[in-house]
């Protein structure tokens, strides 16, 4: 195994435009390596990006707490083929300074799935233009064909296929899903997942059990009154639990055609607490 070159700055990318890139904050894990893997097959050079964005995070949302680690997420990185890791300064991402950065985030023009279904756009309000912003200056500066998003953040996954494919300088780039990879007891990988105390962790379990209840349900409105049942009963407090078409985010009166089971929920502890999601495909009767 080769360590992937870690480059710093757009000036250092000129040279490898045109491959895969797995755009990701770090703390790297299963669900991201598997991307990286999926990035291998699709064509090189395969470039990761490790930088946690702050635009991202609004006050009091958990920006300082995110787990860091660069070396050994360069070291993960390479066993999955990786080529290159950019790992860029803020300064590097916005050169303008954190404030004026934060404001060209709150400026930034955004599809209906980003402001309209009430799912991550209602519970944090500023996480899509920060996301929206991250992404573009990734995508002008990395200038990969296909990038690699997770089906986990699914919401995130339609608002930047959607903003891609409404830039005229962007739309070129492919926007390739992955799939959700799971820990053995069902839970979805996710780097915040390393803050739930071991006692706690079946608890963090009524999310996927919520969606796998209800893939059972014939009627949209049941599966969702099963999915809060069972966040309910593991003592989560509820963000969202909805069943929701799978590109634009709006309500379903059916399951005669594709739709998308989707959750957000707390867990807290004393001392502590964790906000997770994650979807399923829901069945389709007909």
């Amino acid at each position: 195994m080769s360590m992937p070159e870690i480059i710093r700055t757009p000036a250092e990318m000129v040279n490898l435009t045109g491959g895969s890139f797995v755009p990701t904050m770090g703390a790297l894990h299963e669900g991201h390596l598997s991307l990286i893997r999926q990035a291998v097959g699709l064509g090189g050079p395969v470039v990761t990006s490790i930088f946690v964005n702050p635009t991202q995070f609004a006050p009091g949302e958990d920006f300082d707490a995110y787990p860091r680690g660069l070396e050994r997420d360069v070291e993960l990185a390479g066993e999955a083929g990786c080529d290159i890791v950019y790992a860029p300064a803020a300064s590097t991402m916005y050169p303008e300074g954190p404030e004026a950065a934060v404001a060209a985030a709150a400026a930034m023009p955004l599809p209906p799935v980003a402001t309209e279904p009430g799912l991550e756009d209602a519970d944090r309000p500023l996480f899509f233009r920060g996301v929206c912003l991250v992404v573009s200056r990734l995508f002008e500066q990395v200038r990969p064909a296909r990038a690699i998003f997770g089906e986990k953040d699914w919401q995130q996954l339609q608002v930047v296929s959607a903003m891609t494919a409404a830039d005229p300088t962007l739309r070129s780039i492919e926007i390739v899903p992955g799939r959700i990879v799971r820990d053995p007891d069902g839970l979805a990988m996710s780097s915040r997942n390393i803050r739930i105390p071991p006692e706690h962790r079946d608890r963090a379990l009524g999310i996927p059990r919520s969606l796998q209840i209800a893939h059972a349900a014939q009627h949209p409105r049941t599966a969702e009154q099963m999915m809060i049942e069972t966040l309910e009963a593991h003592d989560l407090e509820v963000g969202y639990a909805v069943v929701r078409e799978p590109a634009g985010l709006t309500g379903v009166d059916d399951f005669t055609r594709p739709a998308r089971g989707l959750v957000a929920a707390t867990l807290r502890w004393d001392g502590g607490e964790v906000r997770l999601i994650d979807n399923r495909a829901m069945t389709i009767w007909s």
